[in-house]
């Protein structure tokens, strides 16, 4: 071994015109002194947000210095020829108490041209939802560019807007291009390419604290976006107990959900990838061989790639997100 072992990090708080305050009431997470807080950077590699280590000997190393040092071992031997140093996936967990802008990000070649770096695909996993909550994912009849411009123009936007009501454990995937926004009310796991390219499309006649409104997009925003009517927004996928079930596969991240009250063993000699565990709900142990580690609810815990074998123990009962980068 290398001397790698299970990684925790220092959340990053962000507070934003939208945020609310369950990052904390749900998950016990301390973001003062922020008012609010919108979105926790639970691991990042992205531009200054970079993660730090909370544990071990390791504690106090940002991610991106220890993928110089320890590279494939710790990421795998193709991502590191492909990133190098930079870490190619993005987690959050975001809190909504209003309408977030409606919004689109970026594929690849468009954000290579433009702004030099990836694009924005992502998924959502909902960890808890208030009554009556929905989301926009989507368009909900087919469209040309010139009919979206009237529509945006008219102010009538929502009309051709797909609503989602959601209930805690849904699943979106939101490949870039997809227009899309949360509702009040939300409490999810944001999974995503290491970008935070945002087009704002609309912004619902907000306006920020010093009452001016918020920079929207609209000529960037219109060469970015699928106009695609889709039969089907949400990600279906049956929950299972004691059964690793896999709900995204992407070019760019495979995730799947583990509920489970029994120890579970994972062989991830095959890979060539880290893995990310975020706890949704519940707490677990995380057995390897030199020690433990705890997980709990929001924390997120980066498995090396070289390393191959764990056992997860729930304590009694837990739910997490098992996440890796796909072979290409």
């Amino acid at each position: 071994m290398s001397g790698l072992y299970p990684l925790k990090f220092k959340p990053i708080f962000k507070d934003k015109i939208w945020g609310g305050n369950k990052i904390h009431t749900v998950f016990g997470m301390d973001y003062a002194p922020l008012p609010n807080c919108g979105e926790a950077w639970v691991l990042s590699g992205y531009g200054e947000e970079i993660s730090t280590v909370s544990n071990g000997f390791l504690a106090g190393n940002q991610l991106d210095e220890l993928i110089e040092i320890y590279m494939g071992d710790l990421v795998g031997e193709a991502i590191f020829d492909e990133y190098e140093t930079k870490f190619p996936l993005l987690v959050k967990i975001l809190n909504s108490s209003d309408w977030l802008s409606i919004q689109v990000h970026p594929d690849d070649k468009l954000a290579e041209s433009r702004h030099n770096e990836t694009g924005k695909t992502e998924m959502w996993y909902i960890a808890d939802a208030e009554p009556g909550s929905e989301l926009i994912s989507g368009f909900k009849k087919e469209l040309n560019a010139d009919e979206y411009l009237s529509h945006l123009g008219n102010g009538n936007l929502k009309e051709i807007m797909n609503f989602e009501k959601v209930k805690k454990g849904d699943v979106f995937f939101i490949p870039a291009g997809r227009v899309h926004a949360l509702g009040p009310g939300l409490l999810l796991f944001e999974i995503q390419q290491t970008s935070d390219r945002t087009y704002r499309i609309y912004d619902f006649d907000r306006v920020d604290d010093k009452g001016n409104p918020r920079q929207l997009h609209t000529e960037l925003a219109l060469d970015a976006i699928d106009f695609t009517r889709y039969s089907k927004y949400r990600t279906d996928y049956k929950p299972a107990f004691n059964i690793t079930v896999p709900v995204v596969e992407s070019r760019y991240f495979n995730t799947s959900i583990i509920h489970f009250g029994t120890p579970v063993v994972k062989d991830y000699s095959g890979l060539d990838s880290f893995v990310i565990l975020q706890c949704a709900e519940g707490k677990c142990r995380i057995g390897y061989e030199g020690g433990d580690e705890t997980l709990q609810a929001g924390e997120v815990i980066l498995i090396p790639a070289i390393m191959e074998k764990i056992e997860i123990v729930p304590l009694p009962e837990c739910k997490i997100l098992e996440v890796y980068y796909p072979p290409k």
